[in-house]
């Protein structure tokens, strides 16, 4: 019997809010909802991303508003905000705490 990991996803701008929650799906691995977690980051950045943007304003705009994922699963580990912490600095250079 293979485990199941669900990836729901959590709005930023509606932190805590049960309500705001979706499922975005199951996945047999975890490694297999840790990429599509990391993909939803991604897209969020992708799209909020606007030339000459520093590192800490894109992380300010997804810690406001980005697509949160999270794993339900046994020994799931994700975390949307240290992933795009990183995406953050390496799409724009430099650090987050450079705002």
């Amino acid at each position: 019997m293979s485990s199941l990991y669900t990836v729901y996803v959590d709005d930023n701008f509606n932190y805590m809010d049960e309500d705001a929650r979706t499922k975005y799906g199951d996945y047999a691995t975890s490694d297999e909802a840790v990429q599509v977690c990391k993909a939803i980051v991604d897209g969020f950045l992708a799209k909020t991303h606007e030339p000459g943007m520093s590192a800490g304003q894109l992380y300010k705009e997804y810690v406001a508003c980005g697509d949160d994922p999270f794993i339900q699963g046994p020994g799931a580990r994700f975390s949307a905000w240290t992933y795009a912490k990183q995406r953050c600095e390496a799409l724009c250079g430099g650090s987050v705490e450079d705002v």
